[in-house]
């Protein structure tokens, strides 16, 4: 993103003079001509300076949207609520970006135009919603929404991470216990008795096949898994390759709920912040359809948006996706019949949060005793398998 000096003549012949942003000379010009102008001097100013680490944390840009929030409402200029957002931070990240911001402001740029200059910190939704509070005169009250949807955000990424991280640790220990027994300890145990040359139990014999081969193609064996990874990679940078296997996803029993519901949370979520924030209805779907991370119901969702520019009905068309539930579509054709639809739209996003909760700590409750009792299974047999040859010799013995 590159900086463009201009002056420009107005519809009514008035000479005018500023700054835009913009990827190319060509981008400009373009930009110029939408808003009417004629171009007299257009020329490249200075480099957008993004710092190394251009990107802030979900808790960052929540903690710094409510304190701009809070300072704009306050009757403080912009920039200087940009200043003080800069001053209050300790982390140099944040200080940079948001004193260039500060920079931009005060040679002429608004606020939302400024933000868009730093594509991997704040979202299109993000600096879409900034220009619809700057138009509408609601500033405050739209990033004190921001702020409260990042907040949310992190609240469900919270609850999913903290869910996933014991059945994640039991799974790896699990697996590392059984690699250590099969490739350290049971192959000690085991030559005891072949050194007995005694006919062995078909539960050992088993055991030693698969100590011996995890020992002769244990590394072979991890270095395919890892090949195997990166070749689904490199395969799935095709974009059709990519709309299918995530079309794939959403069939599967388990995964395939959990990411329609967290998709359709996130698109009912964003289309009633924008949607409540003056974003045109047409602009906010479009804009909320990008922040889907299933390529498939994204497509879905674009889809959508074309047959609303159509003239469709939004809960006819969000129907013929067939990625929402049917309260989730009653709540949105109640809320488009009655004029309300950014409160249904929320409404509908929490109880599709709620059920998502309940998704996962119902497949939790599945998981880990299914995980324990094969567990110890596998234990259970390593342990016949070593204690039948012992209790063989035992009777001979005896």
């Amino acid at each position: 993103m590159e900086k463009f000096s201009y002056q420009a003549l107005s519809p009514q012949g008035e000479k005018c003079r500023g700054y835009l942003l913009a990827a190319s000379l060509s981008d400009a010009r373009q930009q110029l001509r939408e808003k009417g102008l004629a171009v007299i001097t257009l020329k490249k100013s200075i480099k957008v300076a993004l710092p190394r680490r251009s990107s802030l944390s979900g808790r960052e840009l929540a903690l710094a949207t409510r304190q701009l929030a809070t300072l704009i409402a306050a009757h403080l200029p912009v920039d200087e609520a940009v200043q003080a957002v800069a001053q209050q931070s300790e982390r140099k990240t944040v200080v940079d970006i948001f004193s260039q911001l500060r920079g931009m402001i005060r040679e002429g740029h608004s606020l939302a135009m400024a933000l868009a200059a730093f594509p991997a910190v704040f979202s299109r939704m993000y600096c879409a919603m900034v220009a619809a509070g700057e138009a509408s005169g609601h500033l405050p009250l739209v990033l004190q929404r921001l702020a409260s949807n990042e907040e949310q955000s992190q609240k469900l990424k919270g609850k999913i991470m903290q869910a996933m991280i014991y059945p994640v640790v039991l799974t790896l220990v699990a697996f590392a216990v059984v690699a250590i027994l099969l490739t350290a300890v049971v192959p000690e145990v085991i030559e005891q008795f072949i050194t007995m040359k005694q006919a062995l139990p078909l539960t050992t014999r088993i055991l030693i096949a698969c100590s011996d081969f995890l020992r002769t193609f244990g590394v072979m064996l991890l270095g395919g898994m890892v090949a195997l990874a990166i070749t689904n990679l490199l395969w799935l940078r095709d974009p059709a390759r990519l709309l299918q296997r995530h079309r794939q996803h959403l069939r599967w029993p388990l995964i395939g709920r959990l990411t329609l519901s967290i998709s359709t949370a996130r698109y009912a979520r964003t289309l009633s912040i924008l949607n409540a924030s003056a974003v045109p209805l047409l602009d906010a779907m479009r804009i909320s359809a990008s922040v889907v991370m299933n390529e498939y119901a994204r497509q879905q969702l674009n889809d959508a948006e074309a047959k609303v520019r159509e003239g469709g009905k939004v809960h006819q068309s969000l129907k013929a996706t067939g990625l929402f539930s049917p309260m989730m579509l009653h709540m949105v054709a109640s809320g488009e019949q009655s004029g309300c639809l950014d409160e249904m739209l929320e409404r509908s996003a929490e109880l599709q949060e709620e059920q998502l909760s309940h998704q996962i700590t119902l497949a939790l409750a599945l998981f880990e005793p299914a995980l324990v009792v094969t567990m110890a299974s596998i234990v259970l047999f390593i342990i016949l398998a070593i204690l039948q040859p012992i209790l063989q010799l035992n009777e001979m013995i005896g």
